[in-house]
Order: C-alpha cells, then sequence, then structure tokens
C-alpha cells in the first residue's frame, strides 16, 4: 500500500509539472505574439489583456501593471468556482504574462521618439493582426489544455464551461465584444471614424483568436474509437484494463462470409493515447483487424462532464416527497 501511494504521488507531481510547463510555454508563445504583432500596430484584443493594451495606448501606463491590477479583483471569485488548484495556477499564470509581457517588450525595436517600430512594416496592419492573433489564440489554447488560466475574463469562461456546454472561446467572444467595443469612448484614439476601425479591426482579431483556441483546445482533448478483431482478444483486452487503463466493452459479432462466431473489442478513448493503443494491438497480434474512428464528444467518466440543465417535474417530486 505504501509503495503503491508513493507511486501515485509521483504521477500527481509528473503531471502538476507537466501542465505547468505547458502553462509556461503558452504563455511565451501569447506574450511574444501579443507584443510583437498586436501592440506596435495598436490593435485591440479582447480580455484583460486587450483592456490593459486600450489603457496603455490611451494613457501609455504600461500594460504589464495592469494585468495583475485587473486579475487581483478576480482571483477571489475564482476560487470558490474552480477551486485551490485552478487558482493557484491561475496566479502563476497571472505574474507570468506580466514578467513576460515586460520582457518581451524589452526586445521590440523603437524609433527615436520611443515607439515601438511596426515588425511586419508599415501598412501591413492586417497581416499582422492574422499571424498574431493566430499564436495567441493557440498560446491561449496551450493554457487551457494544461488546466491553467491567464485569468480575467479566462476565470469567467472556465466557470460557465464547467456549469454549462458552452466552449470557451464562445464565452470570451461575449465578454470581448464588450472590451473592444469601449475603443468608441476613448477620444485620445483620434476621430471617430477611427475608433470604429479600431473596433472592426479588434472583433476581426478576436474571431481569430478565440477561433485558434477552440481548435487548439478541442484538437487536444478529442476522442477516437477502436474496433478490434482479433483471436487474442483475451490478452489484448486484458492488456488494455492494466497496462493502459482503459475500458473495453466486448461485443458479440457474426462474420457473414465465414459464418463464425467471433468477438470485438470496442475501446474509447483519447486521441493522443492511440499510439500507445496501436503499439500494444501489434504487440500482442500484429495480423489483428483494427478500425479507429474519430467521435463528436465522449461523456463520462475518464472523459467530459455531461454539462445540461434537467428540469425536475414538480409534482414528480412532491409524489417523492
Amino acid at each position: 500500500m505504501q509503495t503503491l501511494n508513493i507511486n501515485l504521488s509521483r504521477e500527481l507531481l509528473k503531471n502538476e509539472i507537466k501542465d505547468y510547463a505547458g502553462i509556461t510555454l503558452g504563455l511565451l508563445l501569447y506574450t511574444f505574439a501579443f507584443t510583437f504583432f498586436l501592440m506596435p500596430y495598436e490593435i485591440v484584443t479582447g480580455g484583460v489583456a486587450g483592456m490593459a493594451a486600450i489603457i496603455e495606448y490611451a494613457t501609455k501606463f504600461p500594460v504589464q501593471y495592469t494585468v495583475v491590477i485587473i486579475n487581483a479583483v478576480l482571483l477571489i471569485a475564482g476560487l470558490k468556482i474552480l477551486g485551490f488548484k485552478f487558482l493557484m495556477k491561475t496566479i502563476y499564470a497571472i505574474f507570468g504574462m506580466s514578467l513576460f509581457l515586460g520582457m518581451w517588450k524589452e526586445f521590440v525595436p523603437r524609433d527615436a521618439a520611443g515607439e515601438m517600430i511596426k515588425t511586419l512594416g508599415e501598412g501591413q496592419d492586417f497581416l499582422s493582426l492574422v499571424l498574431g492573433c493566430s499564436l495567441t489564440g493557440m498560446g491561449l489554447g496551450f493554457v487551457f489544455v494544461n488546466n491553467g488560466s491567464t485569468g480575467g475574463s479566462d476565470i469567467i469562461a472556465a466557470s460557465v464551461n464547467k456549469y454549462y456546454n458552452m466552449s470557451i472561446g464562445s464565452v470570451l467572444i461575449v465578454l470581448d465584444f464588450f472590451v473592444i467595443g469601449s475603443c468608441v469612448l476613448f477620444p485620445q484614439f483620434g476621430e471617430m471614424h477611427h475608433r470604429v476601425q479600431m473596433v472592426v479591426m479588434g472583433l476581426v482579431a478576436m474571431y481569430i483568436e478565440n477561433f485558434m483556441l477552440d481548435y487548439t483546445y478541442n484538437k487536444r482533448r478529442s476522442s477516437v474509437q477502436f474496433l478490434i478483431f482479433s483471436d487474442k482478444w483475451k490478452e489484448i483486452a486484458d492488456a488494455m484494463g492494466t497496462q493502459l487503463n482503459l475500458g473495453v466493452t466486448i461485443l458479440d459479432a457474426h462474420g457473414w462470409y465465414s459464418g463464425n462466431e467471433r468477438k470485438v473489442l470496442c475501446v474509447l478513448a483519447h486521441k493522443n493515447e492511440s499510439a500507445s493503443i496501436f503499439r500494444l494491438i501489434k504487440l500482442l497480434d500484429p495480423k489483428a483487424f483494427v478500425s479507429q474512428s474519430a467521435v463528436i464528444g465522449v461523456f463520462g467518466e475518464g472523459f467530459d462532464q455531461i454539462k445540461v440543465g434537467v428540469q425536475v417535474n414538480n409534482k414528480k417530486k412532491e409524489q417523492k416527497e
């Protein structure tokens, strides 16, 4: 029992280190793209980082400090809903984002007046938007895949996603719409037509960023179904359960041409487990026939939770009571 507990603790520690490494990678990618491709062109995005950028564009107050101040207000609310472990990773991500934003800003080339030089050159605003938001969305996806959050609107989005069947990207689109729309309230950005242009560019940036976030997040979490036809189905089923910790369903099948009765193994797994499954099957039965197909969603123990509301019939409830 003691050995089992030690191995379990090691596995948990390994997973935590992996999560923090993934969050760090996502933050580095996000802050790099945000600093080099979005800020020099004064492109507005959503979330706390976008709000902080708007404040810097208008007041010159450093974006990295605004990120910390706004997120500090939202952390307390996130503790009860998302749990202590999620909160610790969020705090790590918030300070990591602030640190990396300040770090990357030191590497951005500047002109004689101290203004950021546009990375892709003059007139390349839209190209910089597409490239920058694709990378920032991918970075946010890495953060969420590794059970983290960059704080701010991410806390709200993760809270909604926990209880309702709404993707994180969809929730962020609603929140980001209000952040981006606030540009029209700042006369520092020039004439109204220029402010409207900033909002339009920001909405395009919001769409690209959240599309890439959902794509990265769902790609990593996608599931597959295996149908395995093998004479060594018992050995394969046993190995699936003991070595890969996967559930196996045994189906009774009847061959039309041969007329023989046989067993078929049905296995549902995460896509990133496919290589291990194929390796195990090939080791036990190289002649096995295997069908792999993608599934839209798998809900239940070991996979995603069912996030829909269920209405309770009050009359039936009263009768039970």
